[in-house]
């Protein structure tokens, strides 16, 4: 079987947890730079810039560079930058390093938003908060969700992510919101383009059935699904969703790589 030409890699419960790196980690990705195979690295994490990112990896011991990460950040700012001009009013739920990636976007003003963009605010929500959300909404403005993931694995264990309140968003408003990370198809599309490649000719390396497995496959990639992170049996085994390939984890994609080619 041809090998991939293409590889696109979730960071996030794959190279890291929280601030521990996972073993074979480093080792893989230096075995990744050795091959020939573009690479893209697409996060759904929406905590940090793509500078602070790319200082984290660096920390763990993890050289990759700005150009080749995708994250729902970025993303969200060229998806709004797309939205014509003057530039749209920006009502932002997300931490302040990555705030600062919207600096050239109009506040809102007078209760008034062209858009919603939520994103991790961790302990931050609260009842008023979402209220004022649903008036935003509720007069005119869209909704965008950087990502809608259910949940994600720190250190010490599963946590809550922001799906819940978006879908609790949409309820009471009617509004369907446009998602802007994985499992969105703009997304893998996107990343595609950066790496000039078809489909059919990539795999996606990610901890999630849902948003990284059945993102991927529902845009014709393979998908290895990886058993750290957030990665639950349970769920895998209640999914319609199924990899091409399930590994203990990163470390283990040079062999299974490595017998594609054989």
């Amino acid at each position: 079987m041809p090998l991939p030409k293409g590889l696109l890699l979730d960071l996030d419960g794959v190279f890291y947890i929280g601030n521990r790196l996972l073993p074979g980690a480093r080792e893989t990705l230096e075995w990744i730079r050795g091959q020939s195979v573009s690479c893209r690295f697409l996060t759904n994490t929406s905590t940090r810039n793509s500078q602070e990112l790319v200082a984290k990896l660096r920390d763990l011991g993890l050289k990759v560079e700005a150009e080749e990460i995708l994250s729902a950040v970025s993303a969200t700012k060229a998806y709004l930058e797309n939205q014509g001009r003057p530039r749209p009013r920006v009502e932002l739920l997300t931490r302040e390093s990555a705030r600062e990636e919207f600096a050239e976007f109009p506040p809102t003003e007078k209760g008034e938003a062209d858009f919603v963009v939520i994103g991790d605010i961790g302990a931050a929500w609260s009842y008023d908060l979402l209220n004022r959300v649903f008036r935003l909404l509720m007069n005119g403005a869209q909704l965008i969700a950087m990502h809608r993931n259910r949940f994600w694995e720190d250190e010490d264990g599963l946590r809550m992510d922001i799906g819940a309140f978006v879908a609790g968003l949409e309820y009471v408003t009617g509004q369907k919101a446009v998602i802007i990370g994985k499992p969105s198809r703009d997304f893998f599309q996107l990343a595609l383009q950066q790496l000039d490649c078809e489909a059919a000719t990539a795999v996606m390396v990610g901890d999630d059935i849902q948003s990284d497995i059945g993102g991927a496959k529902a845009q014709g990639l393979q998908a290895c699904l990886v058993r750290t992170g957030k990665f639950r049996q349970n769920l895998l085994d209640e999914s319609d969703v199924q990899p091409d390939a399930l590994l203990d984890s990163i470390a283990d994609l040079p062999t299974w790589w490595e017998k594609r080619g054989e």
